[in-house]
């Protein structure tokens, strides 16, 4: 399965539920792979840690995008972009801060649908991938929409985040009408969940009475993720008994496989 985890609003915590959903797959023995979109390299500093410090000397996704400008006789192939991560089954794409000045060539050479012809080369070497995009609808959010199966859409509880998810939902469904048929929105994951405000309640459950895809449980709101993007250790690998550890694992176990 192949899961796009977008949201066009920043700080909605994209890269925090790409990368432990991610953790808990490679950790449940799934063949699991992230692709960092985001120039911002969020997810690649969250799984690599002091690693991705070295970026001169690893393989990033933006030298993948950049190799489909090129005709060479002997292209290098997907998996010679993937890094390994400290943790067992879990695969990493790198990001790039380059990903923002190929971005214009990317889009003028119409190559909106490399991202999913590479991960269908990919597709026997995983059983999951999840792609962590920007915070804007652009060429490399499209591309991610294009490739992926399934999209999970990042909420966090405030009006903003609110007026802004009608649109991101029709521009995704817009994607799906044009490019990728098979891809479906999985469903709005509630982050940073605070259940005795009154506010994050009653916009929750707005969502749900308007008939949108709320998926449970919500993440709570807790300081323990800082200390997991600090020490670069995804909650599962951090305190597999914390009380957010579980709802990232009863959120990954209601997904599709």
């Amino acid at each position: 399965m192949r899961y796009v985890v977008f949201n066009q609003k920043g700080g909605v915590g994209k890269s925090t539920i790409t990368c432990n959903l991610a953790a808990i797959s490679a950790h449940q023995g799934y063949r699991t792979l992230v692709i960092d979109l985001d120039p911002q390299g969020n997810s690649t500093q969250y799984l690599l840690g002091a690693e991705a410090a070295r970026a001169d000397d690893l393989p990033t996704v933006a030298e993948f995008f950049e190799q489909t400008l090129k005709f060479s006789m002997r292209p290098k192939g997907t998996a010679e972009f993937i890094v390994e991560s400290p943790w067992e089954n879990l695969h990493l794409m790198p990001s790039s801060p380059q990903l923002d000045e190929l971005q214009g060539k990317l889009e003028s050479r119409h190559k909106i649908y490399k991202l999913r012809e590479a991960l269908l080369e990919l597709a026997p070497s995983y059983d999951l991938i999840y792609i962590d995009t920007p915070p804007a609808l652009n060429f490399y959010t499209r591309s991610a929409l294009i490739a992926a199966e399934r999209c999970l859409i990042p909420f966090d509880c405030d009006d903003f985040s609110r007026r802004a998810l009608y649109s991101l939902i029709e521009n995704v469904n817009e994607i799906q009408a044009d490019h990728n048929k098979g891809l479906k929105i999985e469903g709005i994951v509630v982050n940073q969940f605070q259940p005795r405000a009154n506010l994050p309640q009653r916009t929750v459950q707005e969502l749900i009475d308007e008939g949108l895809p709320v998926l449970q449980p919500y993440l709570s709101a807790s300081v323990k993720i800082k200390e997991s993007h600090e020490l670069a250790r995804p909650m599962i690998h951090l305190d597999p008994r914390h009380k957010l550890t579980l709802e990232f694992m009863a959120l990954h176990d209601a997904l599709p496989d």
